[in-house]
């Protein structure tokens, strides 16, 4: 079928693979940073205000040197929550409001207030606005400047943005269901926007775009290349990696995540479960927690560890069930089970437990079990789970692999570093190419080969590890009665 590439736009720098489209194998690669010009930080560390223009001066370096050559068809894989207020004449109103802007706090609450509370909104789009959402930021937007408020005649996403700018800017604007599901104003479950959302949040109305189908093209340049429907990143990533039905994914960052492919949107009135769409078709339900490798972080810092690797080390010292020392990690609150205000907890201090090893054992059994509490949200409500595939950089260390199999309760899969979502956005335009050429079914995506990676298996030490995951749930249970009541 020839070659295809994959643009991922991360929040720091553009990644380009080129695959061949029959069996998804990277030819060729590039990368830039973005620009840092223009750039305005909003708290927390990291950039809320950015320029769109840094993206395509970061893709245009990216596919410098001839990187594109031969490429029949592209997809795009961008950032997810970045808002890009357009005005009628196709220009931005202001620079786009990337990532968790901690200025729009306060507007997410009030718009859970203004619909009703949580259970309102989970049943309108499946999700509970926060303030990194697109709605938030309108909310925000609205009330604080509102002369761009009101110029804003266009809602975009970066995928959107980025597609459209490819195309050469045309009248239509299109999106997928992945990054529609995103914005707080487009429900996975009805396949619909929710304009009545957007008033809500802007006070007016404004322009969105056609949703896509999975495997629709968006467009094709003047010079003939096919653009996909693109997606966002979390979705990108999920269809780089190959998920499919029965596929579970835990992602280890400072906070924690656990999404699972399913076959149709959940309803969860507690506003825990954020329902997303993937770029097949199907949904991606997801679980977060506040508190992953921060819960590491701070246990090596307490124990005056340099590294994640030395408190590894050290944990692997232990047995499990660290001689009953339990530590619930609710370092920074907790949204999964919904403890905003409630600080971490170290049980079971006994005179033969007081050791080091058994403190940094209990650090990552309490990670786990975390996010194996995330993982037991999703089972309540139905989600087949046959294998964890386990990402970051924290599943590379000793102490997770060996306890996460029998805590998780299940195979956990560790697929070696790549660019999962350039490659999934690659095989969406792959996708869209064969469809195009009448050699793919709009509703089969192309079988690409899927990553490498490590397989563990939960084996002997299932029971044990259940034991483990018993001892936790009883110190929650005891320290925070009913945190998981519906």
């Amino acid at each position: 079928m020839g070659i295809v590439a994959g643009l991922d736009s991360s929040p720091d720098f553009t990644r380009i693979v080129v695959c061949d489209a029959d069996t998804g194998s990277v030819l060729r690669q590039g990368y830039a940073p973005h620009p840092m010009e223009g750039v305005e930080g909003g708290g927390g560390g990291r950039p809320s205000d950015v320029d769109p223009q840094a993206w395509l001066l970061s893709l245009g370096e990216a596919a410098g040197g001839g990187l594109l050559e031969g490429v029949q068809a592209i997809g795009v894989s961008a950032q997810q929550n970045a808002l890009v207020p357009v005005d009628a004449q196709g220009n931005t109103v202001r620079p786009a409001m990337v990532g968790g802007d901690k200025r729009a706090q306060v507007a997410a609450a009030d718009l859970i207030d203004a619909l009703g509370g949580r259970e309102a909104w989970a049943q309108a789009v499946g999700c509970v606005p926060q303030a990194a959402q697109p709605v938030t930021k309108l909310r925000w937007l609205a009330r604080n400047e509102p002369d761009a408020a009101q110029r804003t005649a266009v809602l975009m996403q970066a995928h959107d943005w980025l597609v459209w700018q490819l195309l050469g800017r045309p009248v239509r604007r299109t999106t997928d269901r992945g990054g529609a599901s995103g914005t707080g104003y487009w429900s996975a479950a009805m396949g619909a926007y929710r304009g009545d959302l957007v008033e809500l949040a802007l006070g007016r109305q404004a322009m969105l775009p056609d949703v896509l189908g999975p495997s629709d093209a968006a467009g094709t340049t003047p010079e003939g290349l096919l653009i996909s429907a693109g997606t966002g990143e979390t979705m990108a990533a999920a269809f780089g990696l190959g998920l499919g039905l029965g596929d579970v994914v835990v992602s280890l960052g400072a906070s924690g995540s656990v999404m699972a492919v399913h076959p149709e949107a959940l309803f969860d009135s507690s506003g825990m479960i954020t329902s997303l769409a993937d770029a097949t078709g199907l949904h991606l339900p997801v679980v977060t927690t506040l508190n992953a490798v921060r819960t590491l972080r701070g246990t090596a810092e307490l124990l005056g560890l340099s590294d994640l690797e030395s408190l590894s080390d050290l944990a692997m010292k232990s047995t499990p069930g660290a001689h009953g020392l339990v530590m619930l990690p609710y370092l920074e609150g907790e949204r999964t089970p919904n403890l905003p205000h409630t600080a971490g907890t170290l049980a079971g201090l006994r005179r033969e437990s007081m050791k080091a090893e058994h403190l940094a054992r209990a650090a990552f059994e309490g990670m786990l079990c975390g996010l194996s509490d995330a993982l037991d949200v999703l089972r309540g409500r139905g989600v087949d789970v046959q294998r964890v595939f386990l990402l970051g950089s924290a599943a590379e260390l000793p102490a997770v692999q060996t306890a996460a199999p029998p805590l998780f309760g299940a195979q956990v899969v560790v697929p070696q570093p790549a660019d999962y979502a350039a490659i999934g956005a690659a095989r969406q335009a792959a996708w869209a190419l064969g469809v195009s050429q009448g050699t793919l079914d709009p509703r089969t995506p192309p079988a690409w080969q899927g990553a490498a990676a490590q397989v563990l298996e939960p084996g002997e030490e299932l029971a044990v590890g259940q034991a483990v995951r018993q001892q936790y749930v009883s110190v929650r249970e005891q320290t925070h009665p009913g945190a998981f009541r519906s």
